[in-house]
């Protein structure tokens, strides 16, 4: 576990103090590095504020411990992020690298590493999740709160053996999007 850990806690305790103090001491710095490298001020703050919810979810994962400088950890995970930005709208390559200082670069990548992919598998399923039906989607999004499939069919005022059915096949179709989807083989 690092010193570092407390910027993970005012995270996951969504403490307004903590965060702003990693907007104030971290944000320019990555703000540096969209600005220099095909984006803007605003793209720097999207990358910003998509990378702390990256690194919220991923700290809510069992297991986790931050073993590498914060800031090493968040430079990272905001770098593949624009990385992958930058991969989408088809701009030029990023030619800045500014690993250079971070003492634990290894974990840090290491880690970010981890929580960009979960990121990307996350922005996978809810981009084919929202294409579902608004039935699916209603039917899966109860289902998944950890009530009953009968308390399920209950609310939905549906039989239980058709909330079943209805399920397996939301989910089929949901699962044959996502494998289908060129990500997915870079994301396994």
């Amino acid at each position: 576990m690092h010193a570092d850990t407390h910027y993970i806690q005012s995270l996951l305790e969504n403490d307004h103090r903590g965060i702003a103090g990693i907007y104030s001491r971290f944000a320019a710095r990555i703000e540096r590095f969209v600005c220099a490298n095909s984006g803007t001020a605003d793209d720097a703050c999207d990358i910003f504020q998509e990378a702390l919810i990256a690194i919220t979810r991923q700290a809510r994962r069992p297991g986790f411990v931050l073993t590498c400088p914060f800031e090493a950890y968040l430079y990272m995970v905001c770098r593949g992020k624009w990385f992958n930005e930058l991969k989408r709208r088809r701009r030029a390559a990023v030619t800045i690298s500014e690993t250079e200082g971070f003492k634990e670069e290894v974990d840090a990548g290491l880690l970010a590493d981890s929580t960009l992919i979960e990121s990307e598998r996350d922005r996978l399923f809810r981009r084919f999740f929202d294409q579902l039906t608004e039935n699916c989607r209603n039917l899966l999004k109860l289902s998944w709160t950890g009530i009953s499939m009968e308390e399920v069919s209950i609310n939905l005022g549906i039989s239980y053996a058709y909330a079943r059915k209805r399920k397996s096949e939301c989910i089929a179709q949901l699962t044959e999007w996502i494998q289908a989807s060129p990500e997915f083989s870079t994301l396994k």
